[in-house]
């Protein structure tokens, strides 16, 4: 049975963007908020109830297929659809030449960026695909590709919103397709930004809470 409540799916949802972007969907969506770290989605889960809101904690790994698998059916079983996906999991290797990446860091950076993904869009599509209105699917892109040290995210990050960008000409022109947005943040004082700058001044940076917000306005959704 098809529930009419409003429900957003966010991969990535402890820390970051996807925190807030979680925060700021509250109000109007119940939340399921998928991360490994369980202590960062209690807190989220303080702050969105703090609001008047409603969330779903998932602690899992997205690139645990049979979890988010399982965890896809349970949202069917639950409410029959999502209205929204905001997608911002990510793993951040260590920059550094190309010619020295970390071979064990780049199967975890390819496996979470890219491979966790392309079976994420075709397992979580359908329930976009089931509302009675169309849905939104987010994500964002900062991959900096072809720029120097980033040889390993900027190819991973790259190769995810290639496959971001396919979908949303795929589905552009329907009615029923979920719309498919590929958004741009700003250089946020992010744990990924500090793993590639460490010691960096953050008071140049955009707070992720602003960014989150400005974000969702320039896809229409808040």
């Amino acid at each position: 049975m098809t529930d009419q409540t409003k429900i957003a799916l966010v991969t990535g949802a402890s820390r970051g963007l996807g925190f807030h972007l979680a925060e700021a969907l509250a109000p109007h969506y119940h939340i399921v908020a998928v991360a490994k770290t369980t202590g960062a989605l209690e807190e989220l889960d303080d702050r969105i109830k703090a609001k008047g809101g409603q969330a779903t904690l998932a602690p899992m790994d997205v690139t645990n297929v049979d979890a988010m698998a399982h965890l896809c059916r349970g949202i069917y079983d639950r409410w029959g659809h999502l209205d929204l996906w905001a997608h911002t999991a990510v793993y951040a290797q260590l920059l550094s030449p190309a010619d020295h990446m970390d071979p064990k860091d780049f199967d975890r950076t390819m496996n979470t960026n890219v491979m966790a993904t392309g079976k994420l869009i075709p397992m979580i599509a359908p329930l976009l695909n089931m509302g009675e209105t169309r849905a939104d699917a987010l994500f964002f892109d900062d991959a900096h590709a072809g720029d120097k040290f980033y040889g390993a995210y900027g190819a991973s990050k790259a190769a995810q919103i290639a496959m971001a960008r396919s979908w949303h000409a795929e589905t552009k022109d329907s009615t029923k397709a979920p719309r498919v947005h590929v958004l741009t943040p700003a250089p946020m004082p992010t744990a990924t930004r500090a793993r590639f700058y460490p010691g960096e001044a953050k008071d140049a940076l955009a707070h992720p809470k602003d960014e989150a917000a400005r974000l969702l306005k320039e896809a229409g959704i808040l």
